[in-house]
């Protein structure tokens, strides 16, 4: 809410908005910043706002800060206002009429008004001067020196009644319960604005809670620009507290104001749909544009720009009119991993996921405007639909090298309105290295999951809600030889083809409709899926099996089979699972099912008490091909490595161990020197668990955990196969204990320097 260059200071404006009445206040022109803790004034004038519109539930003070106070602050002084009315409309306790029953009407007039005024200005105040006039009059009346004691009696009892009306509300009653009889003391502690940019209307607190513990700290970046991270835990709640302090919020006036008229300019051109469909080279010209306005706007008002102020107001700018605000902010921070905007959005305040602290509330409260205006922005970035008869909308968003998906609701879906969920992704790649380090699995594993890829396996990756599906399938897009040509299909963009294109993956995307949107030009999955095979000989990877593209899907591994890997992610907490999924759920015939050879189950683990998970792979498991009906009581799920609690380890089973795997010995079945002969096969799962196993190892010795991410994993992947390629051509079988040995020397060698 702007108010107008000519508005009288103190005007007041109401905005109604999904059962929340918010109150602004103009004090632009005050020459004081407005505050109900130091300005007498400035609570007098909001108490006498609060009892003209008693349905108020939030205020701000506009100045070239916003000052906004929540439903909580504002109904403590609600509860004073309509207190302050009850005594004057009702109780009457200014009627000269009433006061000259207690004796001079004029005498008592005055001095009921001081305390009127006083409840206006201090209600903590106005208690105690209440409370001691109470003491000095019973003295008086004890002393027996008053010439009109029944009068004087009677004025008490008034002043007993205001006063215990006084400890029946909220606000007195915690200066009683705490023994705070300062108003100021008692005000700091609660009136705590949440504090917004003048070109913002994100809610923010900046003051730690009272009561909250530093848990850590630290600063997230992007480009020039930092924020401060704080992580705290209050007493009595669960989740602990991520305070986050955006560069917008601690900003000089002069900076504030320039922000403003630079915002006012560059909102008159707004991004055409089709500007949208390259987001990142719309951001980039915006963003030279904000530079050369504000260093124009700077100069015509004297002010001094250095070249690093200079771009860090030109991204807030940008981030405020184009982005998406705060939300960016949240997104710099590589430790979070999933964002949750609740409806009604202005009456809660963010949450996030943190990869160490789990859930945790943050000191970000939206607002509808900013609600309103991301909904458009997706809307145009994605093409596709959100309103009440699309009411889902489920797409991807980038911007400076951070990925997130993104999935927004509204009514009617939503009834309390617009709600939003984000999931970040890793700005690099997943890889099996990282997932060994974080012990989600271990490097046998590993080596079983790469031979599986060598091998051309149609593969699915399954697991709960956050269980890093997505993530454990990206990772094994690197286990692909970079010579053989990827396809990958989704409806939102969320596997890292970005960042395999540019370590030289031959790789294409296909984005698809989302099964959740009807009438968009986007293509169906499941036509998407039957494009891909008509695109050459290719390994295809479907981001999410969700529905009548499963069908598509299998008619792939059918025809992929032997030929190239096939893979896609499900939502399934065990091979049955994704069985009863599959062929219950979205309609592929049972034998059909039996495309699938390998099922890979990752889901979290939750610890004892309950506050913190893990995520493991649970299985690895294959679907054998002799039954009919059911895969479970016929015998068609064979465990090749299963997690074992208590080790908190993925254990080899009896059947990979003994060789009595037929996916091992089919893939097996096809390479020279490997068929029959079971120990060359394992030394080969074994020689690839060794090489991961020893890439973390020196990256964890060199402190460069650079070394475990894509652009090394990829270099490190194809000298195994070269040098394999050399001593199988010197021995006959690349023997895993000269390739090693070779492939180790190459580590050493490469290692220091990358």
């Amino acid at each position: 809410m702007l108010f107008k260059e000519k508005a009288p200071l103190y005007a007041t404006e109401l905005e109604r908005k999904q059962g929340e009445t918010l109150l602004y206040v103009n004090y632009l022109q005050a020459p004081f910043v407005p505050s109900l803790v130091d300005g007498p004034g400035v609570m007098a004038r909001t108490i006498d706002a609060l009892i003209q519109y008693p349905e108020v539930s939030g205020i701000v003070f506009v100045q070239q800060r916003h000052y906004a106070y929540a439903h909580a602050q504002v109904h403590l002084l609600s509860e004073i206002a309509r207190l302050h009315t009850f005594l004057t409309k009702h109780e009457k306790v200014l009627s000269l009429e009433l006061l000259s029953m207690f004796g001079s009407g004029e005498v008592l007039f005055g001095d009921m008004h001081y305390l009127m005024d006083l409840l206006r200005q201090d209600p903590v105040g106005c208690y105690a001067e209440v409370k001691r006039r109470v003491g000095q009059l019973r003295a008086q009346v004890a002393s027996g020196q008053v010439v009109n004691q029944q009068g004087l009696l009677g004025y008490v009892r008034l002043l007993e009644r205001i006063q215990g009306l006084l400890e029946g509300t909220k606000l007195i009653g915690q200066s009683v319960t705490r023994g705070i009889l300062s108003g100021k003391l008692l005000y700091a502690e609660i009136f705590r604005p949440s504090i917004l940019p003048n070109f913002s209307f994100t809610r923010l607190a900046a003051q730690f809670p009272l009561d909250a513990k530093l848990v850590t700290q630290y600063t997230i970046r992007s480009g020039e620009e930092e924020a401060i991270v704080t992580l705290l835990q209050i007493p009595s709640d669960a989740k602990y507290v991520y305070h986050v302090l955006p560069p917008e919020y601690a900003l000089s006036e002069e900076q504030h104001t320039l922000l403003m008229i630079a915002r006012q300019v560059l909102i008159e051109h707004r991004p055409k749909a089709e500007e949208f469909t390259d987001p990142e080279k719309t951001r980039s010209i915006f963003i030279q544009v904000a530079r050369d306005l504000l260093m124009e706007l700077a100069g015509q008002r004297g002010i001094a720009l250095s070249y690093t102020m200079l771009e860090q107001l030109s991204h807030i700018l940008v981030r405020h009119t184009i982005g998406f605000g705060i939300l960016e902010v949240l997104l710099w921070d590589q430790k979070l991993q999933d964002i949750v905007i609740n409806a009604p959005i202005a009456q809660n305040p963010v949450f996030v996921r943190h990869e160490q602290y789990d859930a945790c509330v943050t000191n970000i409260v939206p607002s509808y405007e900013d609600a309103d205006s991301w909904a458009g922005k997706l809307r145009l970035q994605s093409g596709r639909p959100l309103d009440e008869a699309n009411p889902i909308l489920d797409t991807d968003l980038v911007f400076g090298g951070v990925r997130a998906r993104i999935a927004a609701i509204k009514e009617p879906l939503s009834p309390a309105g617009l709600a939003y969920a984000l999931r970040r992704h890793r700005d690099q790649p997943w890889t099996l290295p990282l997932f060994i380090q974080r012990n989600m699995l271990n490097p046998l594993a590993a080596g079983l999951l790469s031979f599986l890829i060598d091998g051309s396996r149609t593969l699915l990756v399954a697991g709960t809600r956050s269980s890093g599906k997505t993530s454990l399938l990206g990772s094994l897009l690197l286990e692909v030889m970079p010579q053989h040509r990827i396809v990958v299909v989704e409806d939102t963009l969320e596997l890292p083809v970005d960042a395999l294109r540019e370590i030289g993956y031959d790789i294409l995307r296909m984005k698809v409709r989302s099964a959740l949107v009807t009438g968009s030009t986007e293509i169906e999955a499941s036509e998407g899926i039957r494009t891909s095979l008509r695109l050459g000989d290719s390994a295809l990877i479907v981001g999410e099996v969700r529905s009548g593209e499963a069908k598509a899907l299998y008619e792939a591994m059918r025809v992929g089979a032997l030929a190239n890997v096939v893979a896609g992610t499900i939502h399934g907490d065990s091979p049955y699972g994704v069985f009863d999924r599959v062929v219950n759920d979205l309609g592929v015939p049972t034998t059909s099912f039996k495309a699938t050879d390998i099922i890979v189950i990752a889901n979290p683990v939750r610890s004892p008490d309950g506050l913190h998970s893990v995520r493991r792979i649970m299985s690895i498991t294959e679907v054998r091909k002799h039954w009919t009906k059911d895969p479970l009581s016929e015998g068609g799920f064979v465990d090749l490595m299963r997690y074992n609690v208590e080790t908190d380890q993925l254990e080899p089973t009896p059947e990979l161990l003994n060789g009595d795997s037929e996916i091992v010995k089919a893939i097996a079945g096809t390479v020279k020197g490997w068929a029959g002969n079971w120990d060359a096969v394992w030394d080969n799962i074994l020689l690839r668990a060794d090489i991961v196993q020893a890439m973390v190892r020196v990256a964890e010795r060199l402190k460069k955990p650079i070394l475990l991410e894509a652009a090394f994993h990829a270099q490190a992947n194809h000298q195994f196969h070269r040098i394999a390629e050399q001593i199988q051509a010197e021995h006959g079988l690349p023997d895993r204990t000269l390739v090693f040995a070779r492939w180790e020397a190459w580590l050493h060698q490469v290692a220091a320097s990358f």
